[in-house]
């Protein structure tokens, strides 16, 4: 069968389609170690609470009426109202009801920014700039059009205690009309790494410069759900699309996206949903609302949702360092998000090679190749890097760590 230009871009495998089949196989295979999707921790206090939830909605009427019922392109109105009022009560963000749209999960999200603010033009193709490469797999394959992101290489400091940090190398950064946006994720998908607030002011300062948006995927970050160990400032303004998600409070089922910008932006974007899919999911949207109006939103982010996240990323990181002593080996500084970027300094062989060693043993990464998107040439320490998810019990971490260990030794001696 012959596809269109469209069918042969999308219909094709990816990292992103690989990385979900890997999840999806995993949890039916009870011997796998999953340490590689981006499923959220099944932690206990917040399943109970769910499960509590749901229940009182379902006896209340209130989760049958978000299951039987459309809300607007826009996405349900009390859940935007409250998070409106909620956003500008925390943060003091000149934030109204018109500044929120909804979507069927962030990478719906992305997608529809991405190819609104670049792709084919009058007579001009723009990129998407991502200022620091790696970057999340998702976007990768995104564009409606080819070559759709330009990235740039990194500023690498190295740390004690075996750990390093990316930094933006502004020194080398290019911003010109080629550009129709600048994104970045923030704790960073795939390296735990935050954006100092002088980065992303910096970032700011060049896209108002150009006349172009800063899009934030904030998808772990404050306030909800909180997965960031790092001292810095929460971003938002006129010009910043701020992307959030419901997915990592534990609900990556419902597939909530929720985007915060201009009224221009939020008006396209809730244009796109009735084209695209009606309406956003209703389900996700009204349990977030009940968790804001009983204030347990941003609670239980902080007293429950991060701490765990923590205690498991130390967990693992002393794991790591004990299991690889080997001093070719960092790890990059663990600032948020859900993973650990392991750096395999002159590996002799490529991640994605280790990547099958490991799924044959039964433990599942994901390859660093993956996340370096837009760069212009290739670079070796893209291949020595991979991503590693921490949130699996203690007992899957050290069986998994133990095997990523035995196969490290076992390149670096052999190949």
């Amino acid at each position: 069968m012959e596809f269109s230009k469209f069918g042969d871009k999308f219909g094709r495998y990816s990292g992103i389609t690989q990385l979900m089949e890997d999840l999806n196989d995993g949890l039916r295979n009870p011997d796998a170690v999953m340490l590689g999707g981006g499923n959220p921790a099944q932690i206990p206090e917040m399943v109970e609470y769910f499960n509590q939830l749901t229940q009182a909605m379902a006896a209340s009427g209130e989760l049958t009426a978000a299951m039987t019922n459309y809300d607007g392109p826009q996405g349900k109105n009390t859940f935007i109202n409250a998070l409106a009022a909620l956003l500008k009560t925390t943060y003091g963000w000149d934030i109204k009801p018109s500044n929120i749209s909804l979507t069927n999960g962030s990478q719906s999200a992305f997608f529809n920014l991405f190819n609104l603010l670049a792709g084919q033009f009058e007579g001009q193709h723009k990129k998407i700039l991502l200022p620091l490469a790696p970057e999340y797999i998702g976007y990768g394959d995104a564009g409606l059009s080819d070559e759709m992101f330009i990235s740039y290489k990194p500023e690498i400091t190295l740390l004690d205690n075996g750990q390093f940090k990316y930094h933006v190398d502004f020194d080398h950064l290019v911003v010109d009309d080629s550009i129709g946006a600048i994104c970045a994720s923030r704790p960073t998908n795939p390296t735990g790494n935050v954006l100092t607030d002088e980065e992303t002011q910096h970032l700011d300062a060049l896209a108002r410069q150009h006349n172009i948006p800063l899009i934030i995927d904030n998808a772990y970050g404050m306030p909800f759900p909180d997965i960031i160990f790092a001292e810095v400032t929460p971003f938002w303004n006129d010009n910043t699309i701020l992307c959030m998600s419901l997915s990592k409070l534990g609900l990556p089922g419902l597939r909530c996206g929720i985007v915060i910008a201009s009224e221009e932006i939020t008006t396209a974007l809730a244009n796109m949903n009735g084209v695209l899919s009606l309406a956003p999911g209703s389900v996700g949207p009204a349990i977030a609302h009940k968790m804001i109006e009983q204030q347990d939103l941003l609670t239980l982010s902080e007293q429950v949702i991060k701490p765990f996240y923590l205690r498991k990323s130390q967990q693992a990181v002393e794991l790591l360092q004990r299991a690889i002593p080997d001093p070719r080996f960092r790890i990059h500084k663990p600032e948020g998000a859900m993973f650990l970027w392991l750096w395999f300094k002159d590996l002799p062989i490529t991640t994605m090679e280790l990547y099958r060693r490991l799924k044959a043993r039964g433990v599942l990464i994901v390859p660093g190749e993956y996340f370096f998107i837009g760069l212009d040439h290739d670079w070796q320490h893209g291949h020595e890097c991979l991503r590693m998810n921490y949130v699996q019990s203690d007992e899957d971490m050290k069986k998994g760590i133990a095997v990523i260990a035995e196969e490290v030794a076992n390149a670096y001696a052999h190949g």
